[in-house]
């Protein structure tokens, strides 16, 4: 599992997202909502100090995303890129599996 932030979402998040000092942007799960491979459950964020983090992406913009231990069961079989959409200015989650882009 690997996670990365693109330069202009990471600053989405830093400018769109208030956190305190220590504090991260984590990608959790979340039940209700929908991912291109799970109807049942999406992805939520949440700006928080890491705990147990199984992965983290340090933006150059002094950001620091994670993936917390107890989500490892969401996202494990993938990578997770984010991306800013500049036309909806929100963030685009990309799932990869084998390299390959689960849309």
């Amino acid at each position: 599992m690997k996670l990365t932030v693109t330069e202009k979402a990471a600053n989405w998040f830093k400018e769109e997202i208030g956190f305190s000092q220590g504090a991260g942007i984590r990608f959790k799960t979340k039940i209700y909502g929908s991912s291109p491979f799970d109807n049942g459950f999406g992805i939520a964020i949440d700006s928080v100090q890491p705990e147990k983090p199984l992965v983290t992406y340090q933006a150059p913009n002094g950001v620091l995303f994670f993936i917390e231990q107890e989500d490892e069961w969401f996202f494990d079989d993938y990578d997770l890129e984010v991306s800013l959409d500049e036309r909806l200015h929100e963030p685009i989650y990309n799932y990869i599996k084998d390299g390959q882009s689960i849309q």
